[in-house]
């Protein structure tokens, strides 16, 4: 996902701040979701995030264009293990590696069977 970097993105410096990558890894996620199936986003159940580490290499700065990559690293009956990537130009600025764990009424419960099906199918490749 190609993301452009705007002055609200930014510090007085001109480098995006700290929490805007996590945004960026949020948003892709989001879409990412949402073109595999809007069921995931039913009231009252989705994922939420439960584990994040993150790694700063470089930094993003006003006006560049940078990339989103996921991949799905791992998935259980009740969570996903994701890793997230945000270049520029083929460099990598940023890796988040986060477990998103899966909740139906404020409880964690199984991810219904046909979204694991749909999710294997995506597994350890790049979106």
């Amino acid at each position: 996902m190609k993301i452009k970097i705007y002055y609200e993105d930014t510090d007085c410096g001109g480098i995006v701040y700290h929490t805007n990558y996590l945004k960026y890894t949020e948003r892709a996620r989001s879409e990412y979701f949402s073109n595999l199936s809007k069921e995931v986003f039913k009231p009252n159940q989705g994922f939420v995030l439960r584990d994040c580490e993150c790694r700063f290499f470089a930094s993003a700065r006003l006006l560049d264009e940078v990339v989103v990559k996921s991949k799905i690293l791992k998935i259980k009956s009740a969570s996903i293990k994701l890793e997230q990537e945000i270049f520029k130009d083929e460099v990598l600025l940023f890796r988040q590696t986060t477990t998103l764990a899966y909740v139906k009424d404020s409880k964690l419960a199984q991810i219904d069977d046909e979204f694991i099906k749909i999710l294997n199918k995506h597994e350890n490749s790049i979106f």
